[in-house]
Formats: C-alpha cells, structure tokens, sequence
C-alpha cells in the first residue's frame, strides 16, 4: 500500500490516500475548499498541502486562526484598516485578505466566523475585492480560499448561526478528514515519527503492548493528543516505552471506568444508532467532568484527559455549560 508522507501528513490510510490525490487534481483550480474534521486531526497540513501542490506555492499561505481573534479584532485583522478609522487607528493596515493577494489564505475554525461579519465575507468573495475599515477605495484581489470548521456547518445554518449563502460559497469542494481512531493503522507510522521528531539522536524502542494500547484508545484529541502524548513519555524515556509508561487513560483503565459509569447513566435501547449512543455516553462524561470540577473547565479536561480546547469544542458541541452540567 502507499504510504503518504508529504506536508507531515504520514498515512497508510485508503482514505487520506484519495483525499491528497482528490486535492492534487483540483489544486490548480481556484475553486473554494472546506476542510471538515475534528479537532487535532490535522486541519491546518491539509490547507498547507492544497496551497504547495497549487500553481499559488510561489505566493503567499495566509493562515488565520478565527478562534484565537477576539470577536472585536476580527474584522480589522481580516479586511485592514485605514488611518484613523477607529480610536487607536493611528496607521494604514493591510488585512490578512489583501495580504494573501495572489496566494492562499486559510481561515480556520470558520464555525466560530462572527454572523454580523459573514455578510461581508461573502460580498468579498463574489466581489473578489475588499473595502478597508474607513477607506472609500476598493482593492481588487486575486485568492483562493480554504477554510476549515471542527463543526458540521449544516447544524449552523438549521439554527440560524451560519449564512447559507455563505455556506453555499466556500463549500464548493467538502473534504472530511477522518478522525483517528478511523485511522488506527496509521498510528504505528506516527509514534515512530514523533519519536524521531523528539529524540532524532536516540533509538527508542516501544513494545508491542505499548503500541496496542495506543491503538486501542480513542484519540479523542487525534494526532495533537498523540503527539502531545508521545512528547511527554519521551521526557521520561531511558530507550524504551512500555505498558507502564503511558498515561492511565490509554492503558485502559480511566477510559475503561468512566464509559461503563456513562452507560449506567444513559438511556440506551437497541432502537439507537451507534452514533445516538456515543452522544449520550460522550455528553454524560462531560457534564459528570464539569460538575465534579466545580466548573473549572480547565480541571474538567484534565481528569478526561483532554486539552482545554478539545474540552470546550466538545462540551459547544454538546450545548453544555456550567447552567446545565449539574
């Protein structure tokens, strides 16, 4: 089978196989691109690989990371200001827009795109040019646009937070990235990549049990939490990774306690899709985190073994809070 290592995207997997051979053939169009995944499943290479197989690679990549903005930057940051437009505007600014001219930009975490501003961002893209904040002169670009959400756009758009005019323009071409646990052959491939990445001048060996555990836990972070991971055993490793050197929650017995607590707490029958039942099971693990934290999130992804924003991603998935974790 081949195996895929472009970009830092190493796979045996069938399905991201077509997925970089899907994006080597529409590269060189200009067509929009929305990247679907989870969190940490590696959004951000897959923009990097359409932008370096494209006729744009000479050009600029503009990455913007809508979720890191505050909701009051954002605009400014994307479509650039001019002098004295607002309070503190004491200089011209180009926008991440006008900056990507020519090139690529990519906007992650689209889901996360305020409303009041994706009118805007769709007159931009069937105009192809940009206003700055307080200027008069329109500023003609030549771009191609790659987003990526961690949340299922059609959701918003039936709730009313998503435009689907919006929707429409920049889902011309849907890739859905697999989560990890889809792509469980793929995990021996990326321990030994990071073990390199992290000790180049050291062989570190990692047994056969090691590696099945690794396999067999559900990655609810995917490749961010393995490496996360796998940089925190090598810290401690003196050449080699057993059983006894990975963390509770992989070796099973965290994982293994809090999923039979959750199905003793959801209503399950056998009219349920296994999708339905995952809901459940995920939401009552959540809620039962947060309440158990007394809210502090930060403590609640802890004793899940999650990292904040994988925590908080999913309890926004799930409608819970601190009003409804209880």
């Amino acid at each position: 089978m081949k195996n895929f290592n472009v970009s830092n995207i190493i796979s045996f997997n069938s399905n991201i196989i077509s997925i970089l051979s899907s994006i080597e053939k529409i590269a060189n169009s200009d067509c929009s691109i929305l990247l679907e995944g989870e969190t940490g499943v590696g959004k951000e290479l897959f923009a990097e690989y359409i932008h370096r197989v494209s006729n744009r690679s000479h050009q600029s990549l503009i990455k913007v990371g809508l979720s890191t903005l505050p909701p009051n930057l954002i605009e400014s940051e994307l479509f650039g200001h001019e002098k004295g437009a607002f309070t503190g505007s004491d200089h011209q600014k180009k926008g991440q827009f006008e900056l990507a001219d020519k090139g690529t930009i990519f906007l992650d975490d689209i889901d996360d795109f305020p409303f009041d501003l994706q009118s805007k961002l769709l007159r931009v893209l069937e105009s192809r040019e940009i206003k700055r904040i307080g200027g008069q002169k329109s500023i003609n670009l030549d771009i191609r646009l790659v987003t990526a959400t961690k949340i299922d756009l059609n959701q918003l758009v039936a709730q009313g937070r998503f435009r689907m005019d919006l929707f429409y323009r920049i889902n011309v071409f849907p890739i859905t990235i697999p989560p990890l646990r889809e792509r469980v052959e793929d995990i021996p491939l990326l321990v030994n990549h990071f073990l390199k990445y992290f000790e180049p001048n050291k062989k570190i060996k990692i047994s056969d049990e090691a590696l099945d555990s690794l396999k067999n836990y559900t990655w609810p972070g995917n490749i961010r939490e393995l490496r996360n991971v796998i940089q925190r055993i090598v810290l401690f490793s003196n050449g080699s990774i057993n059983l006894e050197n990975l963390p509770n929650e992989i070796k099973g017995e965290k994982t293994l306690e809090l999923f039979m607590q959750a199905c003793g707490s959801c209503f399950i029958n056998r009219d349920m899709s296994f999708a339905d039942v995952m809901t459940c099971i995920e939401s009552h693990l959540l809620k039962k985190a947060l309440k158990e934290a007394n809210g502090n999130y930060s403590k609640a992804a802890r004793s899940l073994g999650l990292s904040l924003s994988t925590f908080r991603d999913k309890c926004k998935r799930n409608n819970i809070d601190n009003n409804n974790a209880s």
